[in-house]
């Protein structure tokens, strides 16, 4: 059909997060009005549009590290399974450190995932970040050091540092090892060209297992902050967007079928979840302007995964951070 007969009509209905780029139900829409010869509308039922979608790829990521009794980590050996690089790039000072992707986005192996794969907020660094974030807390743990201070005796860059001091002194840190019992954890990354520092605190039901992030402190260096105000949102949208990733939102299958199919059991996060939030932006007017859409989404797991071992001693190493995952961990530590 030549271009000139094609009307496109885009109605304003808010932000897709990467879920409308395949366009299905237009591409379906038009290849029915082309065989009927009339106008078509396509509406796909809820459980249509969970099953047609394209989901976050689900990652494995093994780490091995060492640490000198000191505190100075030597050794990182970083291996991404299925969901790419991005946020993986190590920015702790070691010595011996190897990063390696395999399988789709961005390595050589066939991809893994029986079903369409395609973009949540910040892909892949999420992932990347937290299960570095988790590490570094392990090491801390193992060496008897606080993990703030542990990971300022494993940094050299200086925009890292700030973001950590700034948080650290924001949040009213105080030096303790892990699990103190105080629900507090810290968790860095970069993404899109910003240093983020994310501490967060919680409160976990032990005999629940359920998990309420009660205070979020969010520091990014993003260079030249252009919107102040726009920045500022951005980062209290990625936490609360965050929270449903890092807590419920998972889906479940069976062979081909997907079980989640409606908001009853795929949980997303309510008024009820969100914490105090308290975003701090460094002034660096003489740097670049960089990214600020999705960095402050990617260190809530770290944050909140460290922060739940602080408060129970319990370590989940699945996201999202189930009632059930974080209940069986605190079953297994008893």
């Amino acid at each position: 059909m030549d271009k000139k007969n094609v009307r496109v009509i885009t109605p304003f209905v808010g932000g897709g997060f990467g879920g409308k780029t395949r366009n299905g139900q237009a591409i379906e829409a038009a290849k029915l009005a082309k065989l009927a010869k009339a106008p078509v509308q396509v509406g796909w039922t809820r459980a249509e549009e969970f099953f047609y979608d394209s989901f976050r790829p689900a990652s494995v990521i093994k780490v091995k590290s060492g640490v000198t009794k000191e505190g100075k980590v030597v050794l990182w050996d970083f291996d991404i399974y299925f969901a790419g690089g991005r946020g993986s790039k190590l920015f702790y000072n070691v010595p011996n450190h190897r990063t390696t992707t395999y399988g789709n986005r961005g390595g050589g192996a066939p991809s893994a995932h029986p079903f369409a794969t395609g973009a949540w907020r910040a892909p892949a660094n999420h992932n990347n970040t937290f299960a570095r974030e988790c590490q570094m807390d392990i090491m801390a743990e193992k060496v008897g050091m606080d993990p703030v201070e542990f990971r300022l005796k494993n940094l050299k860059n200086e925009k890292m540092i700030g973001v950590l001091k700034a948080g650290a002194e924001k949040f009213g840190w105080t030096t303790a090892k892990a699990p103190s019992g105080r629900g507090v954890g810290v968790a860095l990354g970069i993404d899109s060209g910003t240093y983020v520092a994310t501490v967060a605190k919680v409160g976990v039901d032990k005999r629940k297992g359920s998990v309420k992030v009660k205070r979020v402190v969010c520091v990014q260096n993003m260079g030249l902050v252009i919107n102040p105000q726009g920045a500022k949102l951005q980062m209290e949208g990625c936490i609360t967007m965050g929270l449903g990733y890092v807590l419920s939102e998972e889906l479940r299958f069976k062979g081909g079928e997907v079980l989640d199919v409606n908001f009853n059991t795929y949980e997303l996060p309510k008024f009820s979840w969100v914490p105090k939030i308290e975003t701090v932006t460094i002034e660096a007017n003489d740097q670049p302007a960089q990214g600020g859409g999705e960095p402050a989404i990617i260190c809530l797991g770290g944050a909140v995964g460290n922060a739940i071992y602080d408060a129970v001693g319990a370590r989940v190493l699945q996201l999202p951070l189930t009632r059930e995952r974080v209940k069986a961990a605190i079953g297994e530590g008893a």
